[in-house]
């Protein structure tokens, strides 16, 4: 089979030919049609030395099974997250990180969704949300922020502001149910939020945090780092919430899988749409990583084997 693989830090991503895996205890071998390029795995590939395996998000078929595998059967169509190389035409996944595809979806569906949308979701669930509130979502264009935007919706925000990197992105931050779009750089981001959802972090957690209205909360789900200052909490009696969906998924098994469910009603109903930014081959993988690199992505990067 085909894999992405690359051999230093920052270096170039290109193809090997390997063995397809065996799949061990507890874990499903599938034949991948989508995955899911995220940023922290495009950030490690930019640091991490020596390289590590390319993994995240995967959808497709189940074509073998391991010992203790009971949920799913050979050629069931599912979705789950690979802590191997994922990279690839087969990828391993372990039966507790998968969950079922729909009829009604594609693979590309699947992996635009589940994860994203599972952190989203759990995101803003963590905000601990109320009717008629003002959300405010940062890297509101990106994979995450653009279903994020949906569901503030769906969990009643009465006005909802997507805050992005450059003002190309705006239209297609509204289009996806923003009210209103404020760019990074600029010093007025409009009327107080209830509560941020960040997905930046960085130097950006300080201007967060100063959007919050007297009592809001901040939720900070990104691998970017950064710190915020006590006194900017103080003074506004506001709060900072650290959010992480593996460790929902270690620990709350029963709330991951009522957020799982969440987001499949929401896409058979039509509410939650993901949008994919484009769909690139395995051989295109260091395109697909420059894309998120460089922000230019509207929605969900997609490799398609």
């Amino acid at each position: 089979m085909r894999r992405v693989r690359y051999e230093s830090a920052g270096g170039p991503l290109f193809l090997e030919e390997t063995p397809v895996p065996e799949p061990g205890p507890g874990e499903l071998l599938l034949r991948c049609e989508a995955i899911g390029v995220t940023l922290p795995v495009v950030r490690k590939v930019a640091a991490a030395a020596p390289p590590i395996a390319l993994g995240g998000e995967v959808a497709g078929r189940v074509t073998a099974v391991g010992g203790g595998v009971d949920r799913f059967r050979v050629g069931e169509r599912v979705t789950g997250l690979c802590f191997g190389h994922g990279y690839a035409d087969f990828a391993l996944v372990r039966q507790t990180m998968a969950s079922p595809v729909p009829d009604d979806a594609s693979a590309v569906d699947a992996v635009a969704l589940v994860r994203s949308g599972l952190v989203a979701l759990g995101a803003l669930t963590a905000a601990r949300p109320e009717h008629g509130e003002t959300a405010l979502v940062t890297a509101a264009a990106s994979g995450v922020g653009h279903l994020a935007v949906q569901l503030a919706r769906t969990r009643g925000a009465g006005r909802v502001v997507g805050a992005v990197s450059a003002p190309a992105k705006s239209a297609f931050v509204r289009a996806v149910g923003a009210d209103e779009v404020v760019v990074y750089d600029t010093d007025d981001w409009g009327a107080p939020a209830d509560y941020v959802l960040d997905a930046v972090g960085g130097d950006l957690l300080t201007p967060a945090v100063a959007a919050l209205a007297p009592g809001g909360r901040l939720v900070a789900y990104s691998s970017g780092g950064g710190s915020v200052q006590a006194y900017d909490l103080l003074v506004g009696a506001k709060s900072v919430i650290g959010f992480q969906m593996a460790h929902v998924a270690r620990e709350k098994p029963q709330l991951y899988e009522r957020l799982r469910r969440e987001l499949w009603r929401l896409f058979a109903q039509g509410t939650l749409r993901p949008s994919v930014h484009g769909r690139f081959a395995l051989e295109d993988a260091g395109e697909a990583h420059a894309v998120i690199e460089s922000r230019r992505n509207l929605g969900k990067v997609v490799l398609v084997p």
